[in-house]
């Protein structure tokens, strides 16, 4: 029976913090039904490192999905919608001051 090693997995990660995200996101992934890319009777954390060591399974870039936490802020146009375009320009100023209320508010939350 051979045995699975962190240095085995670590040629594939580049540091065991890392490591340990992947390996714990991958089994959550199998336990929701996912299916495994190797044939293993071992149990999910095995699985998963397995895959991990055998290149199966890949880190993401975190550039190509948006973070959740980070706001982002809304041109003009979406606050008002498409269909919406020909508001009066005192019904846009009302809606910038607003956004502009609501980042100084997150702003200083933030502080």
């Amino acid at each position: 029976m051979a045995r699975i090693t962190v240095e085995d997995c670590l040629s594939q990660v580049n540091n065991r913090f890392t490591l340990i995200h992947m390996a714990a996101k991958r089994v959550r992934q199998l336990r929701k039904g996912a299916e495994p890319t190797i044939l293993s009777k071992n149990k999910d954390i095995v699985v998963s490192l397995r895959e991990i060591a055998a290149g199966k399974v890949k880190k993401r870039d975190k550039k190509q999905e948006p973070s959740l936490l980070e706001p982002q802020a809304l041109p003009l146009e979406a606050l008002l919608g498409e269909t919406d375009k020909s508001a009066s320009m005192e019904e846009k100023a009302s809606i910038n001051e607003k956004a502009e209320k609501n980042e100084r508010e997150s702003s200083s939350q933030d502080s």
